[in-house]
């Protein structure tokens, strides 16, 4: 009964949608010379030629729509003078029909393109702003099988859909209510807010954690990963509800550090990192068949069975990440495991 309550529900949803549709366009009058057209042609062929109205009506939609198949044909001048009539109007107003749907059309595509629409979408994820960076993981995330043809929307403020992506959805504007309620900020899984390169660091971080706290206070449930430039701001991102901080400058530098010491560590890093290149870093669920051992058995496991090698553990029951675990450490149900695996993001994950 719900299945069938649901699917009335649709259908009026959607006769609701294109009654409106009809109108806001002022499709209606146009229908109704249509029909008054029809109509009319129906009961002169009727009349002049004697057909019965079935025949009749066939064709009249046949004139009308100047396609002309022949199987009837008036003989008698009322029913010819009904013909050409229909014909000639048949052509404008069919034309302006069509053309008014064309045009609606056009029009919801640009206004698509250039940012004007709302998002109607669940578990999607926002990307918020613009650059380089947004555009590099814009690209990561469709080389990964989990996200290549997810919905993704991005707000910015710029003029157009900077890329051609058919699954990637535009809404124009800044990190602002307005913005973000039209990119479905209630029912979205994930943020990424990158931070505004056309300004200095202080201001930049400033506008960061304001769009934090704008994303936060309309959806405390999405997790949100937000860049910074200085690490002096991360406690400020923290109060404003980060899930995650990823700060550029300070990452950057600690890898070059590292790459100082331990030359060609930067690579292996990109490689872990980015899933268009190499082998991926990723989390997945602990199999239901290592719940309970100690991670030297997960971890020789997880290896011979499936490739894989076991770097740390996501606790569940306390949230914290543990690198490199003790060997006897067990290994919880619950918990997740990060590995560095050959295979493609989806086929290691499991959510």
């Amino acid at each position: 009964m719900s299945i069938f309550a649901s699917a009335v529900a649709q259908v009026e949803r959607i006769l609701r949608r294109f009654l409106g549709f009809m109108r806001r366009e002022k499709l209606f009058r146009l229908a109704g010379v249509i029909a008054v057209l029809i109509l009319g042609g129906t009961l002169g062929l009727a009349f002049f030629e004697g057909r019965s109205l079935p025949d009749a009506l066939w064709w009249s939609v046949v004139t009308l729509t100047t396609v002309g198949f022949g199987d009837i044909s008036p003989v008698s001048f009322g029913g010819r003078l009904i013909g050409v009539v229909l014909m000639f109007f048949g052509i404008g107003v069919l034309g302006m029909f069509t053309a008014t749907i064309a045009g609606v059309f056009v029009e919801q595509r640009m206004r698509k393109d250039r940012g004007m629409e709302s998002c109607n979408l669940e578990g999607h994820i926002i990307l918020c702003g613009w650059n380089g960076r947004m555009q590099e993981i814009l690209a990561d995330l469709r080389a990964d099988e989990r996200s290549a043809g997810a919905a993704i929307v991005l707000v910015a403020d710029i003029e157009a859909t900077p890329v051609a992506d058919e699954q990637l959805h535009f809404v124009r504007g800044g990190v602002t209510e307005e913005a973000l309620k039209r990119a479905g900020i209630e029912t979205a899984a994930t943020v990424v807010i990158v931070g505004d390169r056309s300004l200095e660091y202080s201001a930049r971080d400033a506008k960061t954690v304001l769009s934090t706290l704008t994303v936060e206070s309309l959806n405390r449930k999405v997790y949100s990963i937000v860049e910074l430039a200085s690490e002096a701001n991360a406690r400020h991102c923290e109060w404003a509800g980060a899930d995650e901080i990823v700060v550029g400058a300070e990452l950057c530098s600690r890898v070059m550090s590292t790459a100082a010491l331990d030359h060609g560590i930067s690579r292996v890093l990109r490689e872990l990192l980015s899933a268009q290149v190499g082998q991926d870093l990723v989390t997945m669920a602990v199999p239901p068949a290592q719940a309970g051992r100690s991670f030297f058995e997960v971890f020789s496991a997880l290896k011979r069975e499936q490739d894989m090698i076991a770097v740390a553990i996501q606790r569940d029951g306390t949230g914290t990440l543990v690198t490199n675990p003790d060997a006897d450490a067990e290994v919880a149900a619950a918990d997740r495991l990060v590995v560095i695996s050959a295979r493609k993001r989806r086929a290691a994950s499991a959510r």
